[in-house]
Parts: structure tokens; sequence; C-alpha cells
């Protein structure tokens, strides 16, 4: 246990072709989870958690941890499950994502598993729309859920979605039978971030192609790319990092060297913070990178590309 806690923060610069390490963890019953270790800042033993007045339902409690006071989530709580007891006996995960910083109170805490993409799979069909799973592995013959950790922060503090009237004085004009194109292709696993994202750009005036993960945006592309020049339909290409099959990263990486794909803008726009991903962004040959989710910067980054196009 203690070389996870001493090494994860050392993991998480790690980055590999179509890879990604699994830190594994156990919540109150048996099943076993995991969270992608570029999300993972720290993992602690739950200190003294103090309760305050008007606490969601979800947080155990609030700890102050290394100068920053931090709501603890009950993960076991937050997917459905019962409650997590005795949680001075059990461990914090600290995450840095979606610009804040918060700790999930989880039942053990395991091993980090390094894996390909390829063998992250989407949920199964029949898991229907209230789950929290974003995808599933296989580990060691045991099945394992990549929880949608973005949801679940969303229905404790839902982020604001509505753009400024500053950047919706910007959006473009589409002319009736004009030659620009309008559609934006969206690629994301995650339900919420999907529906962010699709509003704020059918917002500002443009159609939405929606993918849910890297392999489905490729081939989208590619048979849009079979029935003439791609860059006359899409205005642009905005893809999470984080998805099953193929990441961002290799989406990228495919479209930029496919000669009916290259032209395309992309921007990677992901929950992933740390400034490996300023290296990576330039590495695989994206045109952008923007953290989630602000609906200006997103809504600006679109009508600017659109607009860089033009010139």
């Amino acid at each position: 246990m203690s070389g996870i806690l001493d090494t994860v923060n050392q993991r998480t610069q790690l980055v590999g072709q179509n890879r990604l390490e699994l830190l594994t963890f156990r919540l109150m019953r048996k099943q076993r989870y995991g969270i992608n270790v570029f999300k993972v800042k720290e993992v602690l033993q739950c200190p003294k958690l103090t309760l305050m007045p008007n606490l969601h339902p979800l947080v155990k409690g609030v700890a102050h941890i290394r100068g920053q006071t931090l709501s603890v989530i009950d993960m076991s709580l937050a997917t459905g499950g019962m409650p997590i007891q005795d949680p001075e006996n059990r461990f914090i995960i600290i995450s840095e994502f979606n610009r804040s910083t918060q700790a999930f109170l989880v039942g053990s805490v395991e091993r980090i598993v390094n894996m390909h993409w390829e063998s992250i799979l989407p949920p199964p069909g029949g898991t229907g729309k209230s789950n929290y799973l974003t995808a599933v592995t296989e580990i060691e013959g045991e099945l394992v859920e990549i929880l949608d950790v973005e949801k679940i922060l969303n229905e404790i503090s839902p982020v604001n979605e509505v753009i400024s009237e500053e950047v919706l004085a910007q959006k473009p004009v589409f002319e009736e039978g004009g030659s620009a194109p309008n559609i934006v292709l969206v690629a994301d696993d995650s339900s919420v971030a999907r529906r962010q994202v699709k509003r704020a750009v059918e917002t500002i005036g443009y159609e939405v192609l929606l993918a849910h993960d890297g392999r489905d945006a490729l081939n989208k592309l590619q048979e849009m790319a079979q029935e003439g020049n791609i860059t006359d339909k899409l205005a642009l290409v905005i893809s999470d990092i984080e998805m099953p099959e193929m990441d961002g990263y290799t989406l990228t990486t495919e479209i930029k060297k496919d000669a009916s794909l290259k032209d395309l803008h992309v921007v990677l726009h992901s929950s992933l913070s740390g400034v490996f991903n300023e290296a990576m962004v330039k590495r695989v040959g994206a045109d952008a990178f923007i953290p989630k989710f602000d609906p200006d910067e997103l809504s600006a980054a679109v009508i600017n590309a659109v607009k860089g196009r033009e010139k």
C-alpha cells in the first residue's frame, strides 16, 4: 500500500501511446473500480472529517489538507451504494480536474495497472442512462468499472453552462445556402460532457455531430471524407482525451496523418490538468487545448478557430 501512496504523483507524468494507467480501488461492495492516474493528485488515509451545516448529502465532510479545505465525497453513496462506514480507517483519492480539486472517499486502494486504451470498452448495452460508468475493462479476469466522475461532480455542484452576451455577440451568421461549414464533431465518452459541449456549440449557431469515443469519431470522419472535401462540411473537431478504445491524443494523431483529414482544426477539451498536456498537444499536432468546462472559453475557441480559417 505504501508504494501506491508514495508514487501516484510521479506516475501521473507517464504518457504512453494510446495507453493509460488505472488506479484501482474498491468501495463498500466487492466490485473493483478504476480512475485514470492522470487525474490523481494524491492518495491518503482519510483524515478526521469536519461536518458543516448544509453540506450536500453526498459529501461526508470537509478536510484541511496541505493548505486546502476539500470536500470529501462518499464515492459509494454517490454511485447508489451504501455509505462508507468508519471513514478514518478508509482512504481518500485527491483528484484535480475540471478546474477544481476534490477528494473521493473509498473503501480501499489497491494498485496501479498499465492498460491500453483499446482494452477499455464502452459500458455494455442495457446499463441505462442513470448509470455512473464511462467504460469497463477486465483485469486478471475481473470486471473493473471506470466511473463517470464528471457526472458525480455535476450532480453535487453543477457548472455554469450559460454563455455570456459578450461571446454571443461574436457568433457567426450563417447565410442560407452559404458555403461555410457549420457542423462541429464532438467526441466524448461522458454523457454530461457531451451535453454541455453540445449545448454551448449549438447556442453559437453550429450543428453538432456526436461521437462516443475516439474510434467512433474517426469512423465518422473517414465516412464523411469519402463523400468529398471534409473541410467543406466540418468546421472543426472537439475531442476529449480520456476515451475508451481510442484516446484523444491517438485520434488527433490519426487525423493529422490522414491526407483527407489533416486540414481539420482539432481542439482537445479535457478535464485532465497538468503541464504535460501542453507538450502532448504539440506532439500529436492538435491545434488547441482547453480545460473543461467553461462555456465562454469553449465557445470563443470555436468562433476564433473558424474565423482563423476564413482569413
